[in-house]
């Protein structure tokens, strides 16, 4: 199973993984072209998408959930990764800039309390970057890859989803359109692959990426606290034998 943080760092160090996460890069780095400045958590497993702006954004930290288990990070150096619980991450309100959530929202045994904690940590005009498993696609029906887990959206679905829960899609993109074997024909030809299931057929593409901000102003009305009623004493006149529910509440 690629729910365990130890197969998931296993898989990227196979050539099928390796590539994957190239091809995956790629577009994300389309998505968030520079990040100079900005600071950066990458929740789930999305230790491999991390490195590239390591040494660019002016903070960038990894947490993993605490089912999954957490492994060292980066290879070399200090580590930047924790463990944390989905529902409570150690992280001050309003300080990050940016959060890449992979190989999380798809397997997330609490996916409505990681949603709110997202909301919380990100900056007002912060964003999010979910990856999921797309529906329609191959990848989805290949349990060989961690991108064959967990539950699979349609972009229609995760953008609801997020809309749910009080943030913006911005953008969405795609990526992995490549089948999901291990041969090395397939491997090496993987950048074409990506090139020409961009234009022919994008809704068979192996993941799913959505960009969406913070819905401050929803968020504000709807955390509207409701208004105090004061109570009322009701007097119950005495009545013989046992007392009824009806009696109680009048």
């Amino acid at each position: 199973m690629f729910t365990d943080a130890v197969d998931l760092r296993d898989y990227y160090e196979t050539g099928l993984g390796d590539i994957s996460a190239q091809m995956l890069s790629l577009s994300v780095r389309r998505v968030w072209p520079d990040l100079t400045g900005q600071s950066l958590l990458g929740l789930g497993y999305a230790t491999p998408y991390l490195d590239q702006y390591r040494g660019e954004a002016e903070r960038v930290v990894a947490l993993m959930p605490a089912n999954m288990g957490v492994v060292h990070w980066p290879l070399e150096g200090r580590g930047l990764v924790g463990l944390a619980e989905e529902s409570e991450l150690p992280i001050p309100s309003y300080s990050i800039d940016r959060v890449m959530l992979v190989h999380g929202l798809e397997t997330s045994r609490n996916f409505e309390a990681l949603l709110q904690e997202i909301w919380r940590v990100l900056t007002g005009d912060g964003r999010l970057l979910v990856a999921v498993p797309n529906r329609t696609g191959v990848w989805a029906r290949a349990d060989r890859t961690p991108f064959g887990w967990g539950h699979p959206y349609s972009a229609q679905q995760l953008s609801r989803v997020l809309r749910h829960h009080l943030f913006t899609p911005t953008q969405t993109t795609r990526a992995l359109f490549m089948p999901p074997f291990r041969f090395r024909a397939l491997i090496r030809s993987a950048a074409a692959w990506e090139r020409i299931g961009q234009r022919v057929f994008p809704h068979f593409s192996g993941v799913v990426m959505i960009e969406a901000g913070k819905q401050i102003y929803a968020a504000a009305a709807r955390r509207k606290p409701a208004r105090l009623r004061r109570p009322v004493l009701v007097p119950v006149p005495k009545a013989a034998g046992r007392t009824t529910a009806r009696n109680r509440t009048e």
